[in-house]
C-alpha cells in the first residue's frame, strides 16, 4: 500500500509538471490557454483537453490531500478548469449570431469558430481563412462540460448560458449529415479546403449528445429551467452513420488515429465491442510506429517533403509523403488511457513504457513534443525501409494537448484516480449488455366504424375520444415539432430554439408530462398523412410499421420505462368499407406477442401508463410559452384525417357554360400536366384520358374514382417513349385569359380538369395568387392543397404526385435517406433531363431545391425521385449486398429502366392502377 509521502510526492511531481505546462499557457484574465509561447491562438479543442487535464488533477489533490496547502492547490486547480471552460464559453457566446445562422444554412462559412485569441477571446482568423466548421470541437466541450457538471463543478452560472449551451446541441444534432473539416481541420486528406464526413466529429457529436441530455447545467441547487435536452432521434442517427463508416474516417481517410477518441476516452460512442476492437487494431496495424501513431495515411503535414507554399495537393501527389508520415505520441497517451478503461493493464503499460522513451527535456521537465518527423537527409532510406530512421521532435514543445492527456494516464496508473471519476456519467459501460425488449402497441380507432370492424375481428380498440378520457391527450407528431420549438428560446440573445420539423420514433414512443402535470402522446410521424402521401399506402405503412418496431427493439437504451406506439386506424385505410387483409394479418401478430421476432404487447392506453417512459417538459415554464402551446394544441387536437378543404365542385346556381369559349380554354389546358412529364406517358384504353366526360367523374371526393386508370411513370398501363427534354407551355399559356380559366375551375367537376387548370394557374401566377370563391379569397396554394388531399383520398397516384410536386412536399427524413447512401461510398444522381450529382449531404431544403431542379417542369418527378430515395434507404439497410461494386445510383435512370420494364408488361398492366407501395415492388421485383 502506498504511504502517504509517496504519494503527495508524487503528486507534487505532476502539479510540477503542470505549473509548467498546462498552467503556464492559461492566461489571468480569460482563461484560455494559448497553445505555445510564440502563438497566442486558443484552439477550442486543445482548450478542453488542457481542462480535462486540470480537472483529473484536482480530483487527485482533493482525493489524498489532507493539508491546508494541499487543499488549496486542490481548489486552484480546479478553478483553472472552470476558468478554462468558462473561456471558451464566452468566446463562442459571442458568435451567437453565427450559431443562430448556422442551424439554419449548416454553412462552413457560418460555423463557430475554431480558435480565439487567448488575450482577449476574440476572433483571430476571417471567417474564410480557416476551416472552422469542426463538429468535433464543439462536441467535445459539450461533452466535458456534461462531465464536469455531472461531477459537480460549477461552470454554467446564468439562465442564458443555459440557453445558449441548449443551442449549441441543436448546432451539433445534424452532424450525421454535416460535412466539416474535421478533427484535422483541413477537410478531405488532399487539403483543397473540401469538408466532408468525418466519423471522428460524428461519433464526438453522438456521446455530447447523449451526455447533456437531461442534465441540469445548475447541479444540485437547478430548477426544470436549467435542463438541458437532445433528441435520442438525433442520438441514433449519428450512431447509424458512425457504425456505417467506421473503421474508416471518411471517404477519402481509411482510417484515422483520432478515432481513438471516439472508440475509448473521453467519446465512448460505439457500443458494438467487435466494431472497437476492429477500428482500434486497424489505426495499430496501420498507423502506429515507434514514435506514436501517424494521423492517416499519407499525411504530408509537418513532413520535409510538404511545400509550405502550396495550400493542396493533387491525389496522385499524396504518395510522396508515403511511410514518412510524421508520428505522434499523442496517440500513446489515447493507448493508454483505452487499456485502463477497457481493463487492458498490459496495453497501457505497454504504451506508458513507449512514452517514457519520448520524453524530451523541456524548462527542468520532460515533456512530449507535438511530432516525430524523418529528416531530409533520412529520407530515402526510408522510403526503402519503412520505420527503419531515427525520427527527431518537431513543432510544438511542450504539446498541451499530448500533456494533459499524458498527465491523465500517469494519475490513474499510478491509482490516483479511477475510471469512475474521469467518467461519472458512465459512459464507458456502453458495451454491456441489454436487457431484453417489451414494446407496448395501442390501436386507435379514427371512427366508431373502424372500431366496430376492428372489434368484429376480436381486437378491443379505443376511440380517440374513449383514450383521451384515461388522462392522456394524444396529438399528431406535428404538435411536437410545434411543442418543443420554445426549447432554447431567448428573445435576449435573439435564439429562435429548435428549428427541425423532424421527429423521430423514439421521440414519439415516450408519454410527456407538462409542469401543470397534463399528459402528452404523440403519433408516430411515418403514420402522418399530410406531410407525404407515403402513408396512405396501407401495404407500405404496415411495412414501415412493422420495420419500426424492430428498429425499437435494437436501438431503445434510454431512460425507463418501455417504448409506447400509439397507430390510429384510419377510415382511409378501409378496402370497400372492410379492413383489408393486410391490417387484420398485422393485428394477429400484434396479438400473438410477437412480430419479426420483437417481443410486443397489444392493450390500451390505461393499462401501459404505468409501464411506459415518461419525460417531463420541464422547459415549458414561461407562462407565456405555456399559453402558446395550448392554443396549437386546442387547434390541433383532432388526429381525424379531412380530405378536403375546399369544395370545387360546381355550384348549383351556375350559368350554363358558353360552349364555344369554354371549349376553347378547355382544349387549351386539356393535358398540360401530361406534357411536362419527361417520360411520357399516355393510357392505352382511351384516345384522351385527360378529357372525360362530366358524368364518367365522381363528385364526391371519397368515392370510388370510375376515372380511367391513373396515367404516370410505374403505376399506368402503357408508357409513350416520348422525346426526352422538357416540354414548354409558355405559348399556350399566353393566348389564354386567367379569367376564363378560373371560371372553368369554378365549373368544372372533373378532377383531371381541375389538376390541368391549377398547374396552369401555378405556372403563370405562382402559389400565393388568390382566387375568388364565393365571397372568401384563397390562395392557389390552398387550392392545389384540396387537389392532394381529394386525389389522395381517391388514389389517384398520378395526380397525387404531381399535386405534391406543385405544393413541394418534402418527404421526411429526406436527409437522413441520402446520407445512409452517401456515407457508404455512393454517389447520388438525381433527374433524367439534367442530371445533378451529389456526392455529400445537403441541409434538407437544399436537397429538395436540387431534386426539383434537377427534374425542371416534371414536378411528379420530383416527388417520385423522394420516394425511390426512401426505397432505396430500406433496401440499403437491409439487403447492402444489392449495392456492392456500385459507385453512383443513379435515380432517373432507374425510371428509365422500369419504363422500360413497364412497357414490356403492358398487357398485364392494362386497366390496372398502382398504389405508391407497388413501386418499390416494380422497381427491384
Amino acid at each position: 500500500m502506498r504511504n502517504r509521502s509517496n504519494s503527495m510526492s508524487r503528486l507534487e511531481h505532476y502539479y510540477r509538471f503542470a505549473s509548467k505546462t498546462l498552467f503556464a499557457f492559461q492566461n489571468p484574465v480569460t482563461g484560455l490557454v494559448q497553445s505555445n509561447a510564440t502563438n497566442t491562438h486558443a484552439w477550442v479543442r486543445d482548450n478542453v483537453y488542457v481542462a480535462l487535464g486540470m480537472w483529473g488533477l484536482s480530483m487527485a489533490y482533493r482525493k489524498y490531500g489532507d493539508r491546508d496547502e494541499e487543499r488549496a492547490k486542490a481548489y486552484e486547480i480546479e478553478k483553472r478548469a472552470v476558468k478554462a471552460m468558462r473561456g471558451l464559453l464566452m468566446a463562442m457566446m459571442r458568435q451567437t449570431d453565427k450559431l443562430e445562422r448556422f442551424k439554419r444554412t449548416t454553412s462552413p462559412l457560418d460555423a463557430l469558430h475554431a480558435k480565439y485569441d487567448a488575450k482577449t477571446g476574440a476572433t483571430v482568423v476571417g471567417d474564410h481563412q480557416w476551416g472552422h466548421l469542426q463538429l468535433d470541437a464543439t462536441s467535445l466541450f459539450i461533452l466535458i462540460l456534461a462531465q464536469m457538471t455531472a461531477s459537480g463543478l460549477e461552470i454554467i452560472f446564468t439562465l442564458d448560458e443555459v440557453s445558449f449551451i441548449q443551442n449549441l446541441v441543436f448546432y451539433i444534432d445534424s452532424a450525421y449529415r454535416i460535412p466539416d473539416y474535421g478533427i484535422w481541420e483541413r477537410g478531405d486528406k488532399t487539403n483543397h479546403g473540401q469538408p466532408e464526413l468525418n466519423a471522428t466529429s460524428i461519433g464526438m457529436a453522438k456521446a455530447a449528445l447523449e451526455a447533456i441530455n437531461g442534465l441540469d447545467l445548475f447541479g444540485a441547487r437547478g430548477g426544470p429551467d436549467s435542463v438541458v435536452h437532445s433528441f435520442h432521434d438525433d442520438i441514433q442517427n449519428c450512431a447509424t452513420v458512425l457504425f456505417s463508416m467506421l473503421p474508416r474516417e471518411s471517404n477519402s481517410k481509411e482510417t484515422d488515429a483520432g478515432l481513438l477518441s471516439v472508440i475509448s476516452f473521453p467519446a465512448f460512442a460505439c457500443e458494438d465491442a467487435s466494431l472497437i476492437q476492429q477500428t482500434r487494431d486497424d489505426i495499430i496495424n496501420k498507423l502506429a510506429g515507434k514514435y506514436g501513431c501517424k494521423r492517416f495515411l499519407r499525411d504530408g503535414y509537418r513532413t520535409c517533403k510538404e511545400d509550405p507554399r502550396r495550400l493542396h495537393y493533387e491525389p496522385g501527389e499524396l504518395k510522396v509523403f508515403e511511410n514518412i508520415e510524421c508520428e505522434w505520441p499523442l496517440f500513446f497517451t489515447y493507448l493508454v488511457l483505452d487499456g485502463v478503461f477497457f481493463g487492458n493493464k498490459a496495453q497501457a503499460q505497454l504504451y506508458s513504457d513507449k512514452l517514457q522513451s519520448l520524453l524530451v527535456p523541456y524548462d527542468g521537465i520532460k515533456t512530449l513534443p507535438e511530432l516525430y518527423a524523418v529528416p531530409a537527409e533520412l529520407v530515402d532510406a526510408e522510403y526503402l525501409n519503412p520505420h527503419s530512421q531515427t525520427r527527431v521532435p518537431q513543432g510544438s514543445v511542450p504539446h498541451l494537448w499530448s500533456q494533459s492527456l499524458f498527465l491523465l494516464g500517469r494519475l490513474l496508473l499510478d491509482g490516483f484516480l479511477s475510471p469512475g471519476e474521469l467518467d461519472p456519467l458512465n459512459r464507458r459501460l456502453g458495451t454491456e449488455p441489454r436487457p431484453d425488449l417489451v414494446v407496448q402497441i395501442v390501436l386507435l380507432a379514427e371512427q366508431p366504424r373502424v372500431q366496430e370492424l376492428l372489434e368484429e375481428e376480436g381486437v378491443e380498440v379505443q376511440t380517440l375520444e374513449e383514450a383521451t378520457a384515461s388522462g392522456i391527450t394524444i396529438y399528431p407528431a406535428k404538435a411536437f415539432s410545434q411543442l418543443f420549438k420554445h426549447l432554447g428560446r431567448n428573445k435576449k440573445m435573439s435564439l429562435s430554439g429548435r428549428l427541425s420539423r423532424e421527429v423521430g420514433l423514439l421521440a414519439t414512443s415516450k408519454i410527456f408530462v407538462m409542469l401543470d402535470r397534463t399528459k402528452l402522446l404523440f403519433t408516430p410521424q411515418f403514420a402522418e398523412l399530410e406531410q407525404f402521401y407515403l402513408a396512405l399506402d396501407t401495404t407500405l405503412l404496415l411495412d414501415l410499421f412493422c420495420s419500426y418496431i424492430a428498429y425499437l427493439r435494437n436501438h431503445w437504451g434510454h431512460g425507463l420505462g418501455r417504448p409506447l406506439i400509439v397507430l390510429p386506424v384510419r377510415t382511409v385505410m378501409l378496402a370497400n368499407n372492410r379492413l383489408p387483409p393486410e391490417l387484420i394479418s398485422t393485428v394477429r401478430k400484434l396479438q400473438s406477442g410477437y412480430i419479426n421476432g420483437t417481443r410486443v404487447l397489444l392493450g390500451s392506453l390505461n393499462c401501459f401508463e404505468s409501464t411506459s417512459c415518461v419525460s417531463t417538459l420541464t422547459f415549458l415554464s414561461n407562462p407565456e410559452a405555456v399559453a402558446e402551446v395550448q392554443t396549437y394544441l386546442d387547434a390541433h387536437a383532432s388526429l381525424a384525417y379531412r380530405p378536403c378543404l375546399m369544395n370545387l365542385e360546381r355550384k348549383p346556381d351556375a350559368l350554363p357554360r358558353k360552349l364555344s369559349k369554354f371549349r376553347r380554354v378547355s382544349i387549351a389546358v386539356q393535358g398540360v400536366i401530361r406534357k411536362t412529364r419527361a417520360l411520357r406517358v399516355e393510357d392505352a384504353l382511351s384516345p384522351n384520358p385527360f378529357s372525360p366526360s362530366p358524368e364518367s367523374c365522381p363528385t364526391s371526393p371519397v368515392s370510388p374514382s370510375p376515372l380511367p386508370p391513373p396515367a404516370l411513370l410505374m403505376t399506368s398501363p402503357a408508357i409513350e417513349l416520348g422525346a426526352m427534354r422538357q416540354r414548354s407551355n409558355t405559348d399556350i399559356f399566353r393566348k389564354l385569359n386567367c379569367d376564363e380559366v378560373v371560371q372553368l375551375l369554378r365549373e368544372t367537376d372533373s378532377i383531371v380538369e381541375q389538376g390541368d387548370i391549377l398547374h396552369f394557374l401555378y405556372k403563370t401566377k405562382g402559389s400565393d395568387w388568390c382566387i375568388t370563391i364565393g365571397e372568401t379569397s384563397v390562395p392557389l396554394r390552398r387550392l392545389i392543397q384540396e387537389l392532394y388531399e381529394k386525389a389522395c383520398s381517391m388514389r389517384i397516384w398520378w395526380l397525387v404526385r404531381h399535386a405534391a410536386g406543385m405544393l413541394r412536399k418534402r418527404i421526411d427524413h429526406l436527409a437522413q435517406a441520402v446520407t445512409s447512401l452517401l456515407v457508404r461510398q455512393k454517389q447520388l444522381s438525381f433527374g433524367i433531363v439534367r442530371e445533378q450529382i451529389m456526392t455529400e449531404p445537403k441541409p434538407p431544403d437544399e436537397m429538395v431545391a436540387a431534386i426539383f431542379n434537377a427534374c425542371g417542369e416534371d414536378l411528379s418527378a420530383a416527388a417520385l425521385t423522394q420516394e425511390l430515395l426512401f426505397y432505396l434507404m430500406m433496401f440499403i439497410a437491409t439487403e447492402p449486398r444489392l449495392f456492392q461494386e456500385m459507385l453512383r445510383i443513379r435515380v432517373g435512370l432507374i425510371m428509365e429502366v422500369r419504363r422500360a420494364i413497364v412497357t414490356s408488361e403492358t398487357r398485364f398492366l392494362k386497366g390496372h392502377g398502382f398504389g405508391v407501395g407497388t413501386c418499390s415492388a416494380l422497381l427491384f421485383g
